[in-house]
């Protein structure tokens, strides 16, 4: 275990880190509650960083702007933050703590813990508990929540310490990560600026990370750039050609972002899953079947590849798959269009089969850039013969 104490310079490698937030005594006769934490945190084999804003000697000298500045990195480095708050009006107030949880209570890393007979920490409680942070009532179990989080932590250095781990450990930043790592380029810094979970079991499903890039080709950082990243995606182009020309299969959603007429994106069948071994051509199969009704063997999807869906703004990339449809299965996407039925998994997806020529989609307007090149990708007669 390595202690950082106030001030002293942050590890330049580690696995995962701690920071013990919470009241700091401001005079001698009050003993602080960090030396627990930190031997709680030995006795269970902790190997990892831990950040204590507290002097080493316990002389509480320190320049308050170097103080906080620190502590602010440290917090943001900190892959969880440990909360414990043995509130004493008198000798232990800690009202500076409230403060620090309000910034970081939303982080997706906090732990609180409090005495049961603690006073004023029922604000705090309600929040944690809305945003679903681990709760505790001895200083054990609060850092046995905290370990509970990180988990066995992942080796980082440089820039890279400042992704937290469950940032760090979402495959979407690999490959994110690994592509620039490959082309040369370096992470110097990060930061996390949001995050967002859904459904019942809290998936993440996208955040915004702030990075500073190293590009040695050009010897400069780009540090203005944020990733805006989500869970990848499979899309699907099922198509009939027929005497129409080329027929596509796409789906109806309201969706807030869409900027068409009638509010709705217009896009391929496809998204994203959170069940553990479901990806390519089976989770083609079923978001296709969940979106539109229509179930289809998934050994007749082609794989097209995978891309960025906008480079210049979003890093998840979408899995490409085309399935070609005889008369009859393009017929029954038909009368489900024709009768409107909606489909979709849960109630937050609302969906609506629609079936475009490529002439008609294309003279709409409201099918985005993005899925009409994914459509064209698809070899073959794009237009109704002359």
């Amino acid at each position: 275990m390595q202690v950082v104490y106030a001030r002293q310079p942050f590890p330049s490698a580690f696995s995962r880190a701690l920071f013990l937030a919470g009241p700091t005594p401001r005079s001698p006769e009050v003993a602080s509650w960090r030396p627990d934490a930190l031997a709680a945190l030995a006795a269970r084999g902790y190997d990892g960083a831990v950040f204590v804003p507290e002097d080493s000697d316990g002389s509480r000298r320190f320049d308050y702007t170097d103080q906080v500045e620190w502590e602010e990195e440290g917090l943001r480095m900190a892959d969880a933050i440990v909360f414990w708050i043995p509130r004493d009006l008198e000798a232990l107030p800690g009202f500076t703590t409230n403060v620090e949880w309000g910034v970081w209570q939303s982080s997706g890393k906090v732990v609180l813990g409090a005495p049961p007979s603690a006073p004023k920490l029922s604000y705090l409680r309600h929040y944690a508990a809305k945003v679903r942070a681990p709760i505790a009532d001895s200083l054990d179990a609060t850092i046995d929540a905290a370990l509970g989080l990180i988990g066995e932590g992942a080796a980082r250095s440089g820039g890279e310490r400042e992704v937290p781990l469950f940032i760090w450990r979402e495959p979407a930043f690999q490959a994110w990560y690994a592509a620039q790592r490959g082309a040369g380029h370096r992470l110097d810094g990060a930061r996390l600026h949001w995050h967002f979970r859904s459904g019942p079991r809290r998936h993440l499903f996208c955040w915004a990370l702030q990075v500073k890039v190293f590009i040695p080709e050009e010897g400069r950082h780009k540090s203005g750039e944020v990733l805006i990243t989500r869970s990848d995606i499979a899309a699907i182009v099922a198509y009939h050609d027929g005497p129409r020309g080329r027929e596509v299969v796409l789906v109806r959603e309201f969706r807030s972002n869409a900027a068409t007429a009638d509010g709705y994106v217009h896009e391929l069948p496809g998204g994203s899953s959170f069940k553990p071994g479901e990806a390519g051509r089976g989770l083609a199969a079923n978001e296709l079947a969940e979106e539109t009704g229509v179930t289809i063997a998934a050994d007749r999807f082609v794989a097209r590849g995978a891309r960025q869906c906008m480079a210049t703004l979003l890093t998840h990339r979408a899995e490409l798959f085309s399935v070609e449809l005889s008369a009859a299965e393009i017929a029954e996407f038909r009368a489900r269009a024709a009768a409107g039925q909606r489909f979709g998994e849960h109630d937050s997806e609302r969906t609506y089969v629609e079936v475009r020529t490529i002439d008609e989609l294309l003279a709409a307007g409201d099918v985005d850039w993005a899925h009409v090149g994914m459509i064209l990708s698809v070899p073959g007669p794009a237009s109704a013969d002359p």
